[in-house]
């Protein structure tokens, strides 16, 4: 059941699967050498953490995200993650500074490549989060990256990152290494807020995405 979920998780974050594409669970366990039964107990897995639909006899389809949803997983990101940098903050040394000018730099150099940006975006965020050392704090703030990131994506695909996200960045690291605590946290919360009206906009101008499915009911 891990491999099979963490195989399809995997995919998803990285929008192999659009929304609205159905997924057959004959053929995904084939592809991963594994049985039907791990597959669909992931696919009902994914579908609690809002990332599938499941419906009578029609099997999984992936789903999409509507306007509302983004905003909220955003507004939710902020306050997790900006508590997460501030706990984090007695753990980060010299040597976990280096990795996350290390991180941004990944960054810098694959401004271009909209997926390897994504990536290591995510990467930065998870190094820093992870230095909480408060796990139920860090599965929430990945499961919330998980439900958006396939949408990030294909949004950033069809558009440039947005002006500040640089600028949010390395402000965040002058932040961190001046160790102040309200300063980390106002510095966190404002980067991942920041992102929110470019991307509602994107949403509301038309950016050629697949229609949410709607709930299951």
């Amino acid at each position: 059941e891990r491999d099979a979920y963490d195989c399809l998780l995997e995919s998803l974050r990285k929008g192999a699967s659009p929304a609205g594409d159905r997924l057959i669970a004959e053929y995904i366990a084939v592809a991963i050498s594994a049985s039907r039964m791990p597959v669909r107990v992931a696919f009902r897995r994914l579908a609690t953490e809002g990332l599938l639909l499941i419906r009578p006899n029609r099997g999984a389809m992936v789903r999409g995200i509507t306007v509302a949803e983004m905003r909220e997983v955003f507004e939710m990101r902020a306050v997790l993650e900006a508590q997460a940098v501030r706990v984090a903050l007695p753990h980060l040394g010299a040597q976990e500074l280096r990795d996350v000018e290390n991180l941004l730099d990944r960054m810098d150099r694959h401004g271009a490549d909209v997926q390897q940006w994504v990536t290591h975006h995510r990467n930065l965020h998870e190094y820093l989060c992870g230095l909480s050392q408060r796990p139920r704090l860090i599965a929430q703030i990945a499961a919330l990256h998980s439900f958006v990131e396939p949408h990030m994506r294909l949004w950033m695909e069809h558009t440039a990152k947005p002006n500040s996200t640089e600028h949010d960045h390395h402000a965040l690291l002058h932040a961190l290494r001046r160790g102040d605590p309200d300063e980390v946290e106002e510095a966190m919360r404002e980067h991942i807020v920041s992102t929110i009206p470019p991307l509602e906009k994107l949403m509301v101008d038309g950016v050629p995405l697949p229609a949410a499915a709607p709930h299951q009911p």
